[in-house]
């Protein structure tokens, strides 16, 4: 007996807390009819699990966390918070690879979003991964539940020797969730980020309806989801554009002494025509060695890393471009001499060019094989004070004298990874809610940093630092992942799209249940 009379008190008890922070509504969760009741968890461990997030910064209670059976129930759970006079929140928890509690819904339903997998082959319409039978001609796609990760839609594609053209860095992130953002890696300058290779959708929007969209039918709401930070809808289904799979990578990194010889040399790269030019990277991204207490040298041979640790003692920073070729079996004979001929013009510092060769799935898991080494030391869930920004071309340089020199090298603490890549600004459709710099070229910015949970605040003073340096020099970043900001912030944050985002969430959402953890309408809105 003392067991339940536990549970029941604890029950009333994170009840009662809820009501004295200000969420009288969320009672109604309570009262929820038998379809949406018997989907709803509210044992210690999950609400725990749907309170927190990668960054293991911030941390919101759900009144309850969703595991639906269907996309229906996403659907009857929305709909049922519509009907009350104050409504719940709900917000679509994938891999909750969010830094800022973005994935939260404090008071709310947490639909998580995990439920759906394990139905590779059958029906995406279920949540599953659908490929079409079709052999690497135009227009073979992919149907995929928005619950599934990357990583499995990787492996089933592969099966048909098909890939998705654009991915992220990190392949453990669901469908749902990276398209709610962006999806961005060292494939955007030539494919676009991932919501530019999505045909059509399938949404529950924040009235509980359930739509289908593509750039022909429903085209507003496609437009509004495809980077819209879950605010008017949660993705079910996304079909994905595929391409040829390749079996294999040359993996370079290309190590330089100055930044803006790099970025001539990336920005070249990033440029070069399919239709004229024979050799083209399919992946460019950068990043940087810094003199600091930790530099992690693991991709480079041992017998090498003196050098390269001599070369950054000398520099305070060396810059590194970070190249990939992707070849077939058939074309193994002549990929070294493509390869050479790629690299050839380039300016790095001579002898310090270094090369790998891994299979495609290697290469695209790479942070996965980090993961699996850092877990095991505790390392991976430490709190992770990420700031991500894009950086119009013409201000780079200075970014590089004002962040990366003027503030990165002088802390006296480690900054983790960095990286910095250029992408093509017309590989992205403006009519979709991702922001980004108003110039043909723009880079990718992302201080990726790892803390312990005692310095997380020295961590976000130095993010607001580069912040503050950029807002002072007139460098018009945006963020990308934003953190929770004031209204006014947010304003400026989608500029003349403001008024067009506000407009798709009176129609999609209007009484605002969607996402409340990107704090757009709902925190600090003053």
């Amino acid at each position: 007996m003392a067991k339940p009379l536990l549970m029941l008190l604890w029950l009333i008890t994170s009840s009662i807390l809820v009501v004295s922070e200000g969420q009288s509504g969320t009672l109604s969760v309570l009262q929820a009819p038998t379809e949406v009741a018997i989907r709803l968890a509210r044992d210690p461990q999950s609400l725990s699990e749907g309170s927190t997030d990668f960054g293991h910064i911030i941390h919101k209670h759900p009144v309850a966390i969703m595991n639906p059976a269907s996309t229906s129930d996403i659907s009857v759970l929305i709909k049922f918070s519509n009907s009350l006079d104050i409504p719940f929140s709900v917000a679509a928890r994938g891999e909750a690879h969010s830094v800022n509690g973005q994935s939260m819904a404090f008071g709310g339903v947490v639909v998580n979003m995990s439920c759906f997998r394990n139905n590779n082959g059958g029906s995406s319409s279920s949540g599953g991964i659908f490929v079409t039978e079709k052999t690497a001609a135009p227009g073979d796609y992919v149907d995929v539940g928005g619950g599934q990760r990357w990583i499995d839609v990787l492996h089933e594609t592969m099966k048909r020797g098909l890939s998705p053209r654009s991915w992220t860095d990190y392949l453990y992130l669901t469908v749902g969730g990276t398209l709610s953002n962006a999806g961005i890696s060292g494939q955007t300058f030539r494919f676009g980020p991932q919501i530019q290779n999505v045909y059509e959708l399938d949404v529950v929007t924040g009235k509980g309806e359930e739509v289908t969209c593509s750039r022909e039918i429903n085209s507003d709401l496609f437009y509004a989801v495809l980077g819209g930070l879950g605010q008017f809808g949660i993705i079910t289904r996304a079909r994905i554009a595929l391409g040829p799979a390749p079996t294999r990578v040359k993996w370079l990194r290309l190590l330089y002494n100055d930044f803006s010889v790099l970025s001539a040399d990336q920005e070249r790269l990033i440029s070069m025509n399919e239709s004229v030019e024979k050799n083209i990277p399919n992946y460019v991204e950068g990043s940087l060695l810094l003199n600091q207490s930790s530099m992690d040298l693991s991709f480079y041979p041992q017998t090498d890393r003196p050098r390269i640790t001599s070369l950054v003692h000398q520099n305070g920073i060396v810059y590194v471009l970070e190249l990939a070729e992707y070849y077939t079996n058939d074309s193994q004979t002549t990929i070294d001499k493509e390869v050479e001929e790629l690299i050839s013009g380039l300016k790095f510092v001579a002898s310090f060019n270094f090369e790998k060769d891994v299979s495609y799935e290697e290469f695209l898991d790479r942070v996965h094989t980090d993961e699996l080494v850092l877990r095991p030391q505790g390392l991976w869930d430490l709190p992770h004070p990420w700031l991500n920004m894009f950086v119009p071309k013409s201000r780079i340089t200075d970014f590089n004298e004002g962040v990366f020199k003027g503030i990165l090298l002088k802390q006296n603490i480690s900054t983790g990874v960095v990286l910095v890549y250029p992408v093509n600004g017309n590989k992205w459709d403006d009519r979709m809610s991702a922001m980004i710099p108003s110039e043909d070229v723009f880079y990718v910015v992302s201080l990726l940093h790892t803390s312990r949970f005692d310095e997380v605040e020295a961590y976000q003073k130095l993010n607001q630092m580069v912040l503050q340096f950029c807002a002072e020099s007139g460098i018009q970043i945006k963020q990308y992942l934003p953190l929770n900001m004031t209204r006014k912030q947010w304003v400026d944050h989608f500029g003349a799209k403001w008024s067009l985002f506000e407009q798709r969430k009176a129609q999609y959402d209007p009484k605002r249940i969607l996402s409340p953890g990107q704090g757009i309408f709902n925190v600090n809105n003053k």
